[in-house]
This record gives C-alpha cells, structure tokens and sequence, in this order.
C-alpha cells in the first residue's frame, strides 16, 4: 500500500545548501528566546516552587479588578488570573503547608462579604510544600538531561555519532524556542509543561531518526554517491511523510489548545510551538549540521 504523497517524487531542494540560512533563522530565535529568558525569566508552577492554589468559580461573570478589591486584606501575598472567562478564577500563594487552612479560610471570608454567601465555590484545592517543589525541579531537570542523553547513546549506536551530535544540537534548538516561549507568554513551569518538554524532545528525535535511516538505506542502494546529494535526497524522499505526521498532529493539538479548556491550554500551547519547531530543526538542522561539522564523507565502495 502506497503512502499518499503531495511532494513531487523527483523534488530536488539542496537542503545542505540551504543550511546556513536555516542556521541564521534558528540563531536569531534562539537569541530572542535567550534575551526573554534573561529579562523576565521563567515562572515556576506551584508543582515547582510550593504553595498553595484555589480555584473559585462565580454564580455571576465579574470582572478581575472585583475579585483583586475582595482579597484587598487578606494577609497573605496573592497572585489572582483569570482561568476561563470572567467568573473562574485561580488564587495562588506561596503560603506554609501549617497555614493552609488560614490561607483557604482568610479568602472564603473575604469573597463572602463582598460578593455574598453561596455566591461562589471552591472547585480545586492544590498544596505542594516547599521541599517537596525543589525535589520535584531537581528530579524534572534530571530527567530531562538523562533524556537528551539517552537519545544520543541510541541514535550513535544505531547510525553515527555525528548524527547523534546533529540530533542533539536539534534537539536543544527546539528545547530553548520552546522554554522561549514559555518565557514570552509567561506560561508557569509545572509538572504538565515539563511533560510537554519532553514530548517534544521525543517527537523532535522521531523525525531525525526516520531521515537517518532512510540514509542508511540509500546508502546501501546508492554505492558510491556523495554523501552531499544522499543527504538531500533523503530529506527529499522522506518530506512528505514528515508533513503528513505534522499536519495531522498539529490538527489534534489545535483542537486541544481551542476545545480543552484551562486546564489542557498551557500544555496544548507548548506542543504547538515545539512540533512546529521539532519538525523545522529535523528536516533543516539535524541532518546537514552533521554533514557541515564533520565535513564531506564518502560511502564506502562494496565489498
């Protein structure tokens, strides 16, 4: 069975060629998502840095300001958004495990003598303790490190090592756009934007490995040929599938970013930005960055 295909067959673009515009692009996103991350920084979730969160759903839609005034003297610190709409709202606050009760209590008081008793509820409560949010940070951070390198112990043993180097170095330009723009939209780290992290990170490699051995097989088939056109021809040969994948995962991500609520938006949102840049760094960085760091290497004759 023939796998639809919308690439012409004989598609003949010069993708080595072309690396050195793709790299520009991808430095110049890099640096925006570097000088984001060093102006604002990265927000961390309450799974990551501790606290406590209420979401509180109105009978009646008000505006943010209303609820903001409601809190005025509640003795805690406060950070109030909009969770979907104007009558949900979520109340986080880096406030002590022993004084969770007192944080719950100070804001259901304060709401009830504003907006009257019976007027709202209390649809989620989450505590994460402060020791329990560093340990998560640091074990999320080694997993996604024993990731990247796990990755590249594979595709070195299964391929070649400079194939594992160009995966690698595609791998860390979609992992920075992606943090990027978790930076820019100020989107706060937890254990689901973590997930999606490294969900990317296996997408991103899937796409390189399918071009990888689509090399290796022209390799076989094609004794003799210069590495350069083997390299292009199978990104060629292998584009339209890899748009396919795109397009159709995309489509079920975009369904989750407008259908799935407050809840799924975040992590729908990163999938967004790190498929789009997964795909773009297989097909443009991956591959010819090992061809241009390693130089020209000519297939072996057979035996």
């Amino acid at each position: 069975m023939k796998m639809l295909q919308f690439i012409p067959p004989n598609l003949d673009i010069k993708w080595t060629d072309k690396f050195p515009y793709f790299i520009g692009l991808s430095i110049l996103l890099i640096l925006i998502s570097l000088f984001s991350l060093g102006i604002k920084g990265l927000k961390y979730g309450l799974d990551f840095s501790g606290g406590a969160l209420l979401q509180v759903r109105t009978e009646k839609e008000i505006d943010i300001s209303e609820v903001r005034r409601a809190l005025n003297n509640v003795s805690f610190s406060l950070n109030i958004q909009n969770f979907e709409g104007k009558g949900e709202f979520i109340i986080k606050s880096e406030v002590p495990q022993e004084k969770l009760e007192n944080f719950k209590k100070e804001v259901m008081e304060s709401l009830e003598r504003t907006f009257g008793s019976g007027s709202f509820e209390i649809r989620r409560v989450e505590m994460v303790g402060p020791k329990v949010g560093r340990d998560l940070r640091r074990k999320g951070t080694f997993s996604v490190i024993s990731a990247v390198i796990a990755m590249l112990i594979y595709i070195t043993l299964r391929f070649e090592f400079r194939f594992g180097i160009g995966a690698i170095l595609a791998l860390v330009h979609d992992i920075f756009i992606s943090l990027g723009a978790i930076s820019i939209f100020n989107i706060p780290i937890d254990l689901v934007i973590l997930a999606a992290l490294l969900t990317i990170a296996g997408y991103s490699v899937n796409d390189t490995i399918i071009i990888c051995d689509r090399i290796r097989e022209m390799r076989r088939k094609e004794k003799g040929k210069p590495e350069k056109e083997v390299i292009n021809s199978a990104i060629n040969r292998t584009l339209s599938r890899t748009l396919l994948t795109v397009g159709t995962t995309l489509l079920a991500v975009i369904a989750l970013l407008i259908l799935g609520g407050g809840v799924i938006h975040d992590f729908a949102f990163v999938l967004l930005i790190g498929f789009i840049s997964g795909t773009y760094s297989s097909i443009s960085i991956a591959v010819p960055s090992a061809f241009y760091i390693f130089g020209e290497k000519e297939l072996k004759k057979k035996r």
